[in-house]
């Protein structure tokens, strides 16, 4: 309870304070920062995707700062040799101000990553973004399917239409890989379910349904009950490396990490950098409240 009225107050506390905490979660700032953790992660046999933080823009002109700053990004890690994918979110492409632009100036990123061989990941925002992020998906996938993926979110009560629409778009030819999560976003009761039991059990559903039909799905959570069903699932499709992998979150649960690493299995690393930490931090903290104690672990150092 203390824990939960902490995380409840810590967004409107001094940044350098909420920093302690989020900490654990950024790389950093810069893009130095971002290279500098992939870097780690890959000498301990993960790959990891890097994300500019930033969300909701409400002038076009930022987001063409940000595609520049995606396409300089690219470049970045191809000179550093580092293997790794690109995560955006839509919003700070301008989805809600003018979608076609959002289009072309993501669509500009693809392009690049496909150039290189690489891979972009559509972020799922919250739900006034679904359907525009799967549009966006969809028409980036028709060009570029190999190089471009979606998020898909467990608690969302359209998870089924949804579901239907990637298979629909799936074939060998033009492959779906999606990304599988319980969904972060706070929203009201008709449209997500709040129940973690029904949360898992859709979740549960949808990796069946993606492993069923040959989708390739990055298995997006930090929950044991679901890896430990998931590795079950694994077994029982007796798939290969080529037809998934985990993904977690930089910073959280560490030993689970290490855990289905040793086991084998392909972990991917969220990386997200940048000045806009606190809105991405502010939900991590909501989402897992007992990391309050991280922070007072720290300051006590401090002091």
């Amino acid at each position: 309870m203390i824990n939960k009225i902490i995380a409840s107050i810590l967004p409107y506390l001094p940044k350098k304070f909420v920093w302690l905490f989020s900490r654990r979660y950024i790389a950093g700032e810069t893009i130095d920062d971002a290279v500098r953790v992939a870097r780690d992660l890959a000498g301990k046999g993960m790959v990891a995707t890097i994300d500019h933080l930033g969300e909701y823009i409400t002038d076009i002109k930022d987001a063409e700062a940000v595609q520049q700053i995606y396409l300089g990004m690219i470049d970045r890690f191809e000179s550093e040799k580092l293997s790794v994918t690109y995560s955006l979110k839509p919003s700070n492409f301008g989805l809600l101000i003018d979608f076609e632009t959002c289009f072309e100036l993501v669509k500009s990123v693809v392009e690049k990553a496909n150039r290189h061989h690489s891979f972009v990941r559509i972020d799922m925002e919250d739900s006034s973004c679904v359907d525009a992020e799967l549009e966006l998906y969809r028409r980036l996938h028709k060009i570029y399917p190999l190089n471009v993926g979606i998020v898909i979110q467990a608690y969302l009560k359209r998870l089924t239409g949804d579901l239907q629409f990637l298979a629909e778009l799936h074939s060998p030819s033009a492959p779906v890989n999606v990304r599988l999560c319980k969904g972060i976003y706070v929203e009201p009761p008709e449209i997500a379910i709040r129940d973690r039991k029904a949360i898992n059990k859709q979740f549960i559903e949808a990796l069946e349904f993606f492993f069923d039909r040959g989708i390739y799905v990055g298995i997006a959570t930090h929950d044991r009950a679901l890896t430990d069903t998931a590795r079950q699932l694994i077994k029982k499709y007796s798939l290969t490396s080529a037809d998934y992998e985990f993904q977690m979150l930089y910073g959280v649960t560490p030993e689970l990490r290490s855990e289905i690493i040793a086991a084998g299995h392909q972990m991917r690393v969220y990386v997200p950098y940048g000045k806009e930490w606190l809105g991405y931090s502010s939900r991590r903290l909501k989402e897992n409240p007992k990391m309050v104690f991280y922070i007072i672990k720290a300051l006590f150092k401090r002091g």
